[in-house]
């Protein structure tokens, strides 16, 4: 019987389900560069308003436990923003700084962002990253975990609606996949939450460690 690829079925999924919520809410990408550079722009002014004190102006986080948003893609921050908005993702923090967003200003904000040159950070363990860059790159098929990067890419820079990993800090990667796993990510749930479920906590540990030294 013909099985399709995991990485193939999510990135159909994905992109049925961008493509839907685009129409609803008028997402569409920046078309030319004078509307990037105009985005990018409103998007700093935005950022310095009120982002940058969790995510810093670079997109570099202010700790640990928030998450870095440089070189993250712009539709996909767009598409978490109108979510937090909306209530589909929980967050007591975040859901009253997206309530007065417009769709352009979230559109904005991700545009910024995505200009920022990526940051990461330096692997404390290199043991334990070797088993997270195993599970990255291989899965594992005795737990039937699929490879993170059969969706978010062999270097973890993602899609357009895949978010990108790289360089992502440790403790934000370990609290989402808890999270998913517990059912408590409203969001992006529709596979996270079987792949997160299989994964053990040092698996989890591991594969966090691995990414956030990713470039």
């Amino acid at each position: 019987m013909f099985r399709p690829k995991l990485s193939n079925l999510i990135g159909r999924v994905a992109a049925m389900t961008l493509l839907a919520w685009l129409p609803a809410t008028g997402a569409l990408a920046a078309d030319s560069p004078d509307k990037t550079g105009a985005l990018v722009k409103k998007g700093e002014e935005i950022v310095s308003g009120r982002c940058f004190v969790c995510h810093g102006m670079e997109g570099e986080s202010a700790t640990a436990l928030f998450p870095r948003l440089a070189a993250q893609h712009a539709g996909y921050i767009t598409k978490q923003l109108h979510d937090f908005q909306t209530g589909r993702r929980k967050s007591s923090t975040m859901q009253p700084m997206a309530a007065e967003l417009s769709l352009d200003d979230m559109q904005a904000v991700g545009a910024y962002f995505e200009s920022r040159a990526a940051h990461n950070s330096a692997q404390a363990d290199k043991e334990l990253a070797a088993v997270g860059a195993y599970i990255f790159t291989k899965g594992n098929t005795f737990s039937g975990v699929s490879a993170c990067a059969s969706c978010h890419g062999p270097n973890g820079h993602g899609t357009a609606v895949l978010p990108r990993l790289a360089g992502q800090q440790s403790a934000y990667i370990e609290a989402q996949l808890k999270q998913f796993n517990k059912r408590e990510r409203t969001n992006d749930n529709l596979v996270m939450h079987s792949i997160a479920s299989k994964l053990t906590e040092l698996e989890i540990h591991a594969v966090a460690e691995y990414v956030s030294g990713l470039q």
